[in-house]
């Protein structure tokens, strides 16, 4: 039963954190491109990495796993968001955009979780 309040911890400030790293994106770059959503979404699968290879070792227990894994990195990851915004592109004719938008969020996200992962594993 705790680890459901971890994970609404978790979450409640992984959200404000992703809202916060779009807006501040969209103030800044004032591109239609989703440089915010991209952002959030490469920190969390580094962060991720980190935290469940940390677990993996031993370092990060199942309660840190609940609240930074599940709750904090699911908030701030969004595939819903990251979904509509590549749907908007290619409906915008932007099609070259959205498949590169599509490829580089697939790579870096996985690049960004084993990084994580390999930060962890040298910490640990």
């Amino acid at each position: 039963m705790v680890d459901w309040i971890l994970v609404l911890a978790g979450g409640a400030v992984g959200a404000p954190v992703r809202y916060l790293i779009g807006t501040a994106a969209k103030a800044r770059l004032r591109w239609t491109y989703p440089w915010g959503t991209l952002s959030a979404n490469l920190g969390a699968c580094l962060l991720l990495g980190l935290f469940v290879e940390a677990g993996t070792g031993g370092t990060l227990d199942a309660s840190g796993q609940a609240l930074l894994s599940t709750g904090f990195c699911g908030a701030l990851s969004t595939w819903s968001t990251f979904s509509y915004e590549l749907l908007t592109l290619a409906g915008g004719r932007k099609s070259i955009e959205a498949a590169g938008y599509l490829l580089v969020s697939v790579v870096l996200g996985l690049t960004a979780s084993f990084a994580g992962a390999g930060i962890a594993r040298a910490l640990w």
